[in-house]
């Protein structure tokens, strides 16, 4: 599908749905390859390749996720696996990038947390994946800690950094 012949598509953010998990997961793993497995040992990647984590993943905290759909396609999704001010995840399916995906999608967040009570927002990225550090600098989060760390799902030591955002004012 051509995206750039398409009308302008507004961007609606809804709850994700149980029978979305297996499509979710697939997107993660598309936004994953062109994210973090530049990133990782060639046989980490291939293992993750193999096996997609992120399917237990999406299964296990589909309550917690917001789903971005673009027409009749879903684009993103976002979540907050614990359901507190830490969001743990912000996917968007290649096709769409650059289309305000990620951004919408973690106003969103922005918007649970705050009515949650909550008055920062948490979020941790690989610091090699510098689109994704750019965006949340961009949008206001400062860094709070850079180390390296083991991440489970990967199985590897990375460097992440951790980004917060202060509020400013309560919805």
């Amino acid at each position: 599908m051509d995206l750039t012949q398409q009308p302008s598509l507004a961007i609606n953010i809804r709850p994700a749905k149980a029978t979305e998990v297996d499509l979710l997961a697939a997107i993660e793993l598309d936004a994953w390859r062109n994210g973090i497995k530049p990133l990782l040992p060639v046989l980490c990647a291939e293992v993750v390749e193999a096996n997609n984590p992120f399917q237990p993943f999406v299964h296990a905290c589909i309550e917690h996720i917001l789903v971005a759909q673009l027409g009749d396609n879903i684009a993103g999704f976002a979540a907050r696996e614990f359901n507190d001010n830490r969001i743990t995840d912000l996917w968007v399916y290649s096709l769409f990038e650059g289309k305000g995906i990620a951004t919408t999608l973690l106003m969103a967040l922005e918007a649970e947390i705050q009515n949650a009570g909550y008055t920062t927002a948490l979020i941790t990225v690989t610091a090699q994946n510098t689109r994704a550090h750019q965006l949340y600098t961009h949008l206001d989060y400062k860094v709070i800690r850079k180390e390296t760390r083991y991440d489970r799902a990967l199985k590897t030591s990375l460097e992440k950094v951790d980004l917060g955002k202060i509020f400013e004012t309560q919805i």
